[in-house]
């Protein structure tokens, strides 16, 4: 049985709380069963945690010397330990449960459980606009545990249906595959990936020009959008770019009207097989495109490549998008 679980957090951020903090549960997405109230404490103490975890992250991967999907910037930490790491892991998790312990949020979820059960599939959104939360690795909280058929997606605040024009259906996905600067990693593996989809027609773009990939979004009609290659987010993750050549990178707001176009015109999936792409899903929602998959952090290039390997022999199984993911 599917069900929506849509977590609102509302004015505040980790350093005030969130004075209120809504849950609303759907049945199929269409019949609201239940919308709850609460609210969550501050934890400062989190950002720091996180922010210390980020940077050991990336510090054990450039002293192993992993190709990672993004140029890495210079470390604050040079010195560290696996252990190091593993400890500021559990310390990440335990610090995002007890947050989500707190009695007026633990109310909101004891009510749900008894809602659902072990077996129903679960789209869990959470709503922010804040960067911080939408990187936190929510799925560390024990809620999971017991619900294995839930998945988590995020969202910004506000949003709306794009409006769709009708088209003939072609009997296959239509995929537009760009494969931008490669430089120090192996995208040709995200290629033949998606070259060996039966149910699908993709439509390869290598290294394109701006002009090239623009012509592409306005004039054709796709279902969806792959990317692989180097990507940021800048800005303090507020805007994504990716490159999309070695001597070219873009932002989203630069593509806006194309991206518009094609959603107008029927994409419904972006997904960026790229590092850091919280500045990219932002900037993507704001165009109200249906579903995006991106990477919220810096990923070692096989990490990306078994991504996209086992979702797509998942999604082209039969799975849901989100259990696929």
């Amino acid at each position: 049985m599917s069900k929506l679980v849509v977590f609102s957090l509302l004015g505040g951020d980790l350093n005030k709380g969130f004075p209120v903090v809504t849950a609303q549960l759907w049945h199929h997405n269409q019949f609201l069963l239940v919308k709850l109230t609460g609210s969550l404490p501050a934890v400062p103490e989190l950002s720091e945690v996180y922010r210390r975890w980020q940077l050991l992250y990336e510090a054990i991967h450039q002293r192993l010397g992993n190709n990672q999907r993004i140029k890495v910037h210079s470390q604050d930490i040079t010195n560290i330990s696996v252990n190091d790491f593993d400890e500021v892991c559990q310390q990440l998790q335990a610090n995002i449960n007890a947050w989500l312990k707190f009695e007026s949020f633990q109310n909101i979820e004891r009510q749900l459980r008894t809602l659902l059960n072990r077996d129903d599939e679960i789209r869990i959104i959470i709503e922010t606009n804040i960067v911080l939360l939408h990187r936190l690795p929510w799925h560390l909280w024990d809620f999971f545990k017991d619900y294995p058929k839930a998945e988590l997606a995020l969202s910004n605040h506000e949003y709306a249906s794009p409006q769709v024009l009708p088209k003939s259906p072609t009997g296959k996905v239509k995929i537009l595959a760009i494969l931008g600067n490669s430089v120090g990693i192996d995208i040709d593996q995200d290629g033949a990936l998606l070259q060996g989809l039966t149910d699908a027609q993709t439509t390869f773009l290598i290294e394109p020009t701006r002009k090239e990939l623009d012509e592409h979004l306005w004039n054709l009609d796709w279902d969806i959008l792959f990317f692989a290659g180097h990507s940021a987010s800048i800005a303090d993750g507020e805007i994504g770019e990716v490159y999309i050549n070695q001597t070219e990178s873009l932002t989203i707001p630069q593509l806006k009207n194309a991206l518009k176009t094609a959603i107008s015109s029927g994409l419904k999936l972006a997904i960026f097989n790229s590092c850091d792409g919280i500045g990219l899903a932002r900037n993507l929602a704001d165009l109200n495109i249906p579903q995006m998959i991106v990477m919220r952090e810096r990923v070692p290039d096989l990490i990306a490549q078994e991504f996209l390997k086992n979702f797509l022999i998942a999604f082209a199984g039969g799975k849901p998008l989100y259990l696929a993911v």
